[in-house]
């Protein structure tokens, strides 16, 4: 994938999904939501505060049905049962706390479990590169350890493998590409490398440790003679941490220029969890990104 506007692209082909937005009456979310349906990428359902979320509505000139929610707790049961019965394809946080949110993702009665982690993905369209990069998980996860950071990599190479990605090309990236006992991060990478080639991790080229200007160029690559499938081509970055992660992420936009787009893995259905300071169009990636992750759309009455 080149860039966003190629992602777009490939969302609006494959129709609209139906996106319900929890806490509904949160104007920031609304106008991403307007922009997705506008661009033939959402149908929205909006669950909460029915008088305030209406009178937005009417404002940002979009329309949707809308249920009625008292309280953010029962905003978040009603939405996630709504995806839970197949009526809605999308989770989408508004105006309610990500703990409460994924407290009702995870009920164990009407939640959307899959018995998998919870993970984040966050996609990077950078200028200076030629094409869209992968990162996880600089939202979700805050210190994995090496298990938890296996099920990571899996949960963002069956998303890869969902928007068309045949053979996920992952890098656990860390500050040097040799393995240092005084650097956890590249003792875990190396073992992660040495499973992914006995077949514990398939579906994908895995390696690591790798330092980022070695997994995305590949002239840094060539210059520090270090070759693979991986080497200055990846996909993926696997980070250390959230910390990494989340800086990674934000230098992306305020120091590149780019535009960053995400989503929540490893639910039955994706969750997108937009922040206020993101970008118009970073909120209508991340919605295409979860929209297209869905496959094709044959439901003609939307």
């Amino acid at each position: 994938m080149r860039d966003f506007s190629e992602m777009l692209s490939l969302a609006k082909a494959r129709g609209p999904r139906k996106v319900v937005l929890v806490g509904s009456d949160d104007r920031e979310a609304i106008r991403a939501l307007k922009l997705a349906s506008d661009e033939g990428i959402a149908k929205p359902f909006l669950v909460g505060e029915k008088e305030k979320t209406r009178a937005i509505l009417s404002e940002e000139g979009l329309y949707g049905e809308v249920i009625n929610a008292s309280t953010p707790e029962e905003a978040c049961e009603k939405g996630i049962r709504l995806v839970r019965s197949g009526d809605a394809d999308i989770v989408m946080k508004g105006l309610v706390k990500t703990s409460t949110l994924l407290k009702a993702v995870l009920n164990k009665d009407w939640g959307l479990r899959s018995g998998k982690v919870l993970s984040h993905v966050a996609a990077l369209d950078v200028p200076v590169l030629d094409r869209v990069v992968f990162v996880t998980d600089g939202g979700m996860v805050i210190r994995p350890d090496l298990a938890t950071k296996v099920s990571i990599i899996e949960n963002a190479v069956a998303f890869l493998k969902s928007i068309g990605y045949e053979r996920p090309r992952v890098a656990l990236v860390a500050a040097v590409e040799v393995v240092n006992e005084d650097m956890p991060e590249t003792l875990d990478a190396a073992v992660i490398s040495k499973m992914s080639q006995r077949g514990q991790l398939t579906g994908c080229d895995v390696d690591g440790p790798l330092g980022m200007d070695n997994a995305l160029s590949i002239i840094a690559a060539e210059i520090k003679r270090i070759s693979g499938p991986v080497a200055g081509k990846a996909d993926l970055l696997v980070v250390p941490d959230i910390v990494s992660g989340n800086i990674l992420g934000k230098s992306a936009v305020y120091l590149a220029g780019g535009t960053i787009a995400g989503l929540i893995l490893g639910a039955a259905a994706p969750i997108v969890i937009v922040s206020r300071a993101d970008s118009a169009p970073s909120k209508l990636a991340s919605i295409a990104l979860a929209s297209y992750s869905l496959g094709d759309n044959n439901e003609s009455s939307v």
